[in-house]
């Protein structure tokens, strides 16, 4: 079974850079610089920001379905120099590899099937998998340490191949 991990897209997140402090605070939201590489992990283009990189951490609705229990909201890094993560079939970014995961499998009425924690270096192998079960139609993938949302793998339509 081939997957792909999809990041969220800049568009959304592009209007926020130019928000006054005063402004980001009023939606809840933060400029924030990166203090160590590693500590801030871009869910636009899925890399983690360089120590002094601007970016932005604001709350995201990753699971906005309100029919499903599971509806999700929270927080996420922005790279001010972000640019759209391009997925490829079958790979995985390293930012996620290196990390510890939580992956949440759903289906297609946003019904949690199961939920596993991972390192991230097993990601491939364990999406593949997930992916296996007949139900599953997205894997929610999350830092285990935190709980914040990452990303999110898909099927692959093997008619776009």
């Amino acid at each position: 079974m081939t997957w792909t991990i999809e990041a969220l897209p800049l568009a959304p997140f592009a209007p926020t850079f130019a928000l006054s402090e005063a402004e980001l605070a009023a939606i809840g939201a933060r400029r924030w610089v990166a203090d160590a590489p590693g500590r801030a992990p871009c869910r636009v283009s899925l890399r983690d920001a360089e120590a002094g990189e601007r970016l932005v951490l604001v709350n995201h609705a990753h699971l906005t379905d309100p029919t499903s229990p599971y509806r999700a909201t929270g927080p996420i890094f922005v790279r001010e120099a972000a640019e759209d993560y391009a997925p490829v079939p079958g790979q995985v970014p390293e930012t996620l590899a290196r990390r510890p995961l939580s992956l949440r499998l759903y289906d297609r009425r946003n019904m949690m099937v199961d939920g596993r924690v991972i390192d991230g270096t097993d990601l491939a192998t364990r999406l593949t998998e997930a992916f296996e079960i007949e139900a599953v139609d997205q894997v929610h993938i999350h830092f285990a340490p935190r709980g914040c949302y990452l990303a999110r793998a898909r099927r692959q339509d093997p008619t776009l191949s």
